[in-house]
């Protein structure tokens, strides 16, 4: 059996104003059931505007894309019954209760009210904020807020979960909470398809990512696929005396010079580490990452 194929863009495209900006210049890609995709990119790469046409928000000027077998711009109303968003900003009522934003959300779906009394009492559980139920939104911390947006964004049983940057601002523990109830989506079906600026998270999550730079797809593929292709196993950093020349050795296969370091990419980082001529202030050796991949895609400019 082939694998079905939920979201499709072939050569999307997405142009504002009248001076015809670019934001999404051509892209293709192919989202399948079940699997967790990762849209990378800087500020302005267009990975935003890609999830807002996917979320049947934003129309497409040029291009293919497909949600769920549809086309976003005829049959909006209809695809959006059947995902769940997730924006960066809450947006929740703050006067409410946890429980009563869940149960106006059941509404707006069309659930009768026993019907989103007992979703409201499954999501306060799977977001472990059942003991929360009676509080004023207000008084939750940032990562109890962004659980109980995940959980308002399944009223529907959504197929299809879209999350805009959704740990962003939170602390390391809150993010793995949020981790594993993503985690446990993904298990039940649910495809999720995320942007992101964490690339831990990215390699956590996801099966599958492009990153796009300037509104193209840049490179596609796992993030142990991407690592293997675009960078070596492992990276040596070293911090050099002032006026020290940068060392050069066989065994490197690139080098990078950054204002307050050298990075030396090589398949053993102990191997260059151990043949060194000049003793460096301060020396480590990891394991290569997306991080890595991203910065060399995307460059190390920053983007405003």
């Amino acid at each position: 059996m082939g694998t079905e194929v939920l979201v499709e863009a072939a050569g999307l495209q997405k142009v504002h104003g009248a001076g015809g900006v670019r934001a999404v210049d051509g892209v293709s890609f192919a989202i399948e059931r079940g699997e967790a995709f990762g849209f990378l990119g800087p500020n302005g790469a267009g990975k935003s505007t890609t999830m807002r046409m996917i979320a049947c928000v934003s129309p497409p000027t040029g291009g293919r894309l497909t949600v769920l077998g549809r086309d976003p711009v005829r049959d909006g109303s209809a695809i959006r019954a059947r995902i769940g968003v997730v924006p960066q900003d809450d947006a929740l009522d703050g006067e409410l209760t946890v429980e009563e934003n869940l149960l106006i959300y059941g509404r707006y779906f069309g659930l009768s009210r026993r019907q989103a009394r007992d979703k409201a009492v499954q999501l306060l559980d799977f977001a472990q904020l059942t003991d929360k139920a009676g509080a004023k939104v207000a008084a939750l911390s940032g990562g109890m807020r962004r659980r109980l947006t995940i959980a308002r964004s399944l009223v529907n049983d959504p197929e299809i979960l879209l999350l805009d940057e959704p740990t962003t601002g939170l602390d390391p523990q809150a993010r793995h909470v949020l981790w594993d109830r993503l985690f446990r989506l993904k298990q039940d079906g649910v495809t999720l398809i995320l942007t992101t600026h964490y690339m831990d998270e990215a390699e956590q999550l996801c099966d599958r990512l492009v990153v796009m730079d300037k509104g193209t797809i840049a490179a596609e593929g796992s993030p142990r696929a991407l690592i293997e292709r675009y960078v070596t196993r492992e990276v040596l950093e070293l911090r050099l005396p002032p006026g020290a020349p940068v060392p050069k050795d066989e065994l490197v296969e690139r080098v990078e010079e950054l204002p307050d370091r050298v990075l030396f990419y090589a398949e053993d980082g102990e191997a260059v580490l151990a043949r060194l001529d000049t003793e460096p202030i301060a020396a480590l050796v990891r394991r290569a990452t997306l991080e890595d991949v991203f910065l060399r895609l995307t460059g190390r400019s920053l983007v405003e």
